[in-house]
């Protein structure tokens, strides 16, 4: 993008990024350096079990400007949930740096935990965000149904909420939104095979219900070029995956930064 012959870098927010994850542990200087260098000005760190959360915290903690996290336990950890885990991620959340409860949901997809177990899980952190006032980082995969006809018995109580990597149809879209839900799109939109229904679903979420995010290492944009080395996602890929987005959305680049940047740091208090 260019304004009166100056290169101009969009300012960016990045919701959801698994920076914990062990392909990050090389090189999570040089990861960090060309995020900034690509104008994320900010990343949430994704906690998606007690282990991996209490590592956002301590991750975030060594540069509140650029990170902060979530802490909770995935769907597909359920199954280790007990009040221990209820208890520690209680306490995880009473950090600075955390500044949602999550990642917490259904996956009836994989069903890696039995889904009574999940639901009990979602259930018991969706009462944690509730009595702790902070939003919900949630994921849904192939459990619509039942995860909205949980989560609408907390959503009046619940400060906010977003339902991280939405890849779902015209209909979840719409019953997410009446549920007063935040969209957080990644490079799923950038997939010309997977994506085609997301590309044209995006243009119908309000500016100010609508993040970003990369899922990083997961979900690399399939039409970057040059590809990221080894196919493993990195934050600075944000700005491709904003710039797809801005286009289907028929707004500019430097527009669409600015209203995802100002929903983002309204929904989760950040000041950047």
């Amino acid at each position: 993008m260019e304004e009166n012959g100056l290169q101009i870098c969009p300012q960016l927010i990045d919701v959801g990024a698994n920076l914990t994850n062990k392909r990050f542990a090389h090189d999570l200087h040089e990861v960090l350096d060309r995020a900034e260098e690509a104008g994320v000005q900010h990343i949430v760190l994704t906690g998606t079990s007690e282990h991996s959360s209490e590592q956002a915290v301590g991750l975030a903690e060594t540069n509140r400007s650029l990170l902060s996290c979530t802490v909770g336990v995935h769907p597909h950890d359920a199954k280790s949930w007990n009040e221990s885990s209820r208890n520690h991620i209680r306490k995880l959340a009473e950090h600075s740096a955390v500044v949602a409860i999550g990642e917490c949901g259904l996956d009836f997809n994989r069903d890696f935990s039995p889904r009574p177990q999940q639901q009990a899980c979602f259930e018991s952190q969706l009462g944690l965000a509730v009595e702790l006032r902070k939003p919900v980082f949630l994921h849904e995969r192939d459990a619509h149904d039942r995860f909205v006809d949980i989560l609408k018995a907390y959503r009046d109580d619940l400060k906010g909420a977003v339902v991280h990597c939405f890849t779902g149809n015209k209909e979840a879209l719409f019953n997410y939104l009446d549920l007063d839900c935040h969209i957080g799109i990644t490079g799923w939109v950038c997939d010309e095979r997977r994506g085609i229904e997301l590309r044209d679903l995006v243009k119908n979420i309000p500016a100010s219900r609508l993040m970003i995010e990369t899922d990083s290492p997961y979900l690399a944009p399939r039409d970057l070029r040059p590809k990221p080395n080894g196919g493993r996602n990195e934050p600075y890929c944000l700005k491709h995956i904003a710039a797809v987005i801005a286009q289907l959305r028929g707004v500019t680049l430097n527009q669409f930064a600015d209203d995802t940047f100002a929903t983002t740091s309204k929904f989760f208090n950040l000041h950047i």
